[in-house]
């Protein structure tokens, strides 16, 4: 799927994204590129993320780096609005959907399930919003997961760091909103990314997954980059502390 709508307001945005480098990241890093964006991605795999900086059009930053930091995390927020001019979006993509037993989960494990799938997410809005409080305008863009809602099975920890993100948005929302900083999440359902093609995804699991949605057409990571440039845009300037689902009617 390609990209329908060209939002003239992106033009010259400085978008922020996380875990910029590959799947869902990548695919709204190019997206946000290619309507005219200046955009700002973090990641920790390197090679990754110079391989699509070489494919953007318009000018970008980038960083290679452990969202699992926080100090690090906020830095590089900084960074990257004196570099470009400002920040008018801040997308906090980056996770890691790993699995464990919950019986046998350690306390490090639980930890570092956190700190990669929750943490991130509060820090950076922080980081953001002392940005665009000063600019009186901005929108945070949350990813969730409809995992939060379904409760999938070995995935404890990722469930409860995924709902508790719908929560951060909800509170974040009528925190800077005094400020016109408008705070959402999407919540996708199973995007045939790379990793989940290679890992989780097979013809057999999507064949169930696809049984119980209303749509039965496979989520690509480009359907997801479409509506974060919605919720990135103008068009969406009443749109704030919802959570908004891309899942072909699963839920």
């Amino acid at each position: 799927m390609t990209v329908s709508t060209h939002y003239y307001n992106l033009k010259d945005k400085v978008i922020f994204i996380t875990g910029g480098a590959s799947g869902i990241g990548a695919a709204m890093v190019k997206a946000f590129s290619d309507q005219g964006a200046k955009v700002a991605f973090v990641d920790i795999d390197e090679a990754a993320s110079c391989s699509l900086a070489k494919k953007l059009s318009n000018s970008y930053w980038y960083k290679n780096l452990d969202v699992t930091n926080p100090q690090s995390l906020q830095s590089a927020v900084d960074e990257a609005a004196v570099a470009l001019g400002g920040l008018d979006v801040l997308i906090n993509n980056v996770a890691n959907d790993m699995r464990h037993a919950p019986e046998n989960i350690a306390i490090s494990e639980w930890q570092k399930c956190m700190s990669i799938n929750l943490d991130p997410t509060f820090f950076a809005s922080q980081a953001a919003y002392k940005v665009m409080s000063k600019q009186k305008s901005g929108s945070i863009i949350n990813f969730s997961s409809i995992n939060a809602l379904l409760g999938q099975e070995q995935m404890a920890g990722y469930v409860t760091a995924k709902a508790g993100i719908i929560g951060m948005t909800k509170s974040l929302a009528h925190d800077f909103g005094v400020n016109n900083v408008r705070v959402n999440a999407i919540l996708p359902g199973w995007v045939a990314t790379k990793k989940q093609l290679d890992s989780w995804l097979t013809n057999e699991e999507e064949t169930r997954w696809m049984q119980t949605m209303a749509l039965k057409k496979r989520i690509e990571p480009q359907d997801v980059a479409n509506l974060a440039l919605f919720l990135a845009s103008n068009d969406s300037a009443l749109i704030t502390g919802q959570s908004i689902a891309i899942d072909g009617g699963k839920t």
